[in-house]
């Protein structure tokens, strides 16, 4: 082989290399035009949309915990000062990473107060269902809403 096919094939070589750097997880190119929140996907174990919907759907009830690697979220006993008599708690499972129907679920419960303590009551199943709806429509708007700060 002569010098100029040397240089040529480390030339390729070098070439092929610089466009494997992508690939490269040391890299620290970062495409620019991505929003926060689909940022936050990236290290988030579920759906960044409902993760937020989620919790802005159920804000008005004091959070008793709350994981977003395993995309669980627990309220307290909420106590309605219109109807002191009667507490709800929900329990939001985040299911998936991608923004779908089945991609959540939600429990609600509830209960009465009979004398001095409380008791567990039945819940209309369609609450669950109007939960899980609200959270899904606010999960859609924040996604909508990213794509035009793109």
């Amino acid at each position: 082989m002569n010098k100029k096919s040397n240089i040529v094939i480390i030339l390729c070589i070098l070439l092929l290399l610089n466009n494997c750097s992508r690939l490269n997880p040391f890299s620290k190119k970062m495409d620019i035009e991505t929003s926060e929140i689909v940022n936050s996907q990236i290290s988030m174990a579920v759906n960044a949309f409902l993760w937020r919907a989620s919790l802005d759907t159920v804000s008005f009830i004091p959070v008793n915990s709350a994981d977003p690697i395993g995309g669980f979220i627990s309220t307290d006993w909420y106590l309605d000062p219109e109807n002191p008599n009667e507490r709800i708690k929900m329990n939001v499972y985040i299911k998936d990473r991608r923004l779908r129907a089945d991609a959540i679920s939600v429990s609600v419960f509830r209960e009465i107060k009979v004398s001095e303590g409380w008791v567990k009551a039945d819940v209309n199943p369609d609450t669950a269902k109007l939960v899980e709806a609200s959270i899904l429509t606010k999960a859609r708007e924040l996604r909508i809403g990213s794509l035009g700060d793109s």
